[in-house]
């Protein structure tokens, strides 16, 4: 059945552009019922195989009719991210203003694009992502060892990506305004399921604004590829890079505060703390006799005030978190220069048709 695109306004009541990316991998059972549940105020659907043994692309142009689809191959696997990025570049292309990224799984439903959508039209924020422990009563469908698994990854996540407000990182409901997708590396982003804890790390580094949108955990025959157990030390590895990065990004190599100070002091005082009552301690121990108390404090003293000091920056690392929309700052540069070459062009056009 062919749905009529109902028009969206953003915050300058213009028209919005709406498309949905929606990778594709063994969902070829999901996939038409997704794709038939997108409302009307989608622009374009953006079909990605992402080499499906299934075929899933050629499925679909079989049987959907829905004008609105476009379907992108790849002939490598190239995971999640992959496929995500290759329909943000196709949506870029085609001057789309929000990408909203759907899973063909049928656990996302396509009723919430337009709460997923409205913040980011509504000047709000930059980027959203669903969350789907918001309802405490019904995050009980959620099974527990994937409630586990999110609860420590959300915790790794909100340390190494700055987002303290954020949870259910590994949820891929999003949506994202284009003037911010046009700024990120997409060469540098993970193309798996680190995808989009990565994204959270390099929206941080510019800046941008994420909300949570509330949404419920929904779960029926399908089969996830994402296994918590396999993935949660390879995830650890990556949010002590992304950690690590981000500490050099924000407080040294953008800018220098009294926080840039606390952490590299904190540290140092604990370590030393440590390594100094370490040292006199296997001396005494070698000599056979108790550490005098006075050495015992001068060892716990670095490491009390290393710990205030690491709390220190926690707290104003907490309070950075980004709370202003960024891309109406692109959009307005991109409208003045728009404005500007069309006001140049016109004398040369009128100096043209004089001749």
């Amino acid at each position: 059945m062919k749905k009529k695109s109902k028009s969206y306004m953003n915050n300058q009541d213009m028209p919005s552009r709406i498309a949905v990316v929606i990778p594709c991998y063994r969902v070829i059972k999901h996939i038409l019922g997704v794709i038939e549940k997108i409302g009307p105020e989608v622009w374009r659907i953006y079909v990605v195989d992402d080499k499906c043994p299934e075929e899933t692309g050629n499925y679909v142009e079989a049987n959907c009719q829905d004008p609105r689809v476009v379907v992108l191959r790849h002939e490598v696997n190239q995971g999640v991210g992959g496929a995500v990025m290759t329909g943000y570049q196709a949506a870029i292309a085609d001057e789309a203003d929000v990408i909203v990224k759907l899973d063909g799984d049928g656990q996302m439903d396509p009723a919430l694009i337009p709460k997923l959508i409205g913040p980011i039209l509504d000047g709000e924020a930059d980027y959203t992502k669903g969350n789907r422990f918001f309802d405490l009563e019904k995050i009980r469908a959620m099974p527990p060892e994937r409630l586990f698994g999110n609860a420590v990854l959300s915790l790794m996540t909100k340390l190494s990506s700055g987002y303290w407000d954020l949870f259910d990182p590994t949820n891929g409901y999003t949506a994202i305004h284009t003037e911010i997708v046009r700024r990120l590396p997409f060469g540098k982003i993970s193309n798996r399921y680190f995808f989009e804890t990565d994204m959270l790390f390099r929206l941080n580094t510019l800046r941008a604004m994420v909300v949570d949108v509330p949404m419920d955990a929904k779960y029926g025959d399908e089969v996830s590829n994402l296994k918590i157990s396999k993935i949660i030390g390879e995830f650890f590895i990556k949010h002590i890079r992304n950690f690590v990065k981000r500490l050099f990004y924000n407080y040294y190599l953008r800018d220098f505060s009294i926080a840039s100070i606390e952490i590299i002091l904190g540290i140092f005082l604990i370590i030393g703390g440590i390594c100094f009552g370490m040292w006199h301690w296997l001396q005494s121990a070698r000599q056979g006799v108790a550490t005098p108390v006075g050495t015992v404090m001068l060892s716990v003293m670095p490491v009390l005030i290393g710990l205030q000091l690491i709390l220190a920056f926690l707290a104003y690392d907490i309070a950075s978190v980004p709370h202003k929309p960024i891309y109406k700052r692109f959009v307005r540069s991109k409208n003045i220069w728009e404005g500007a070459n069309q006001d140049a062009q016109q004398p040369l056009e009128k100096s043209f048709l004089n001749r």
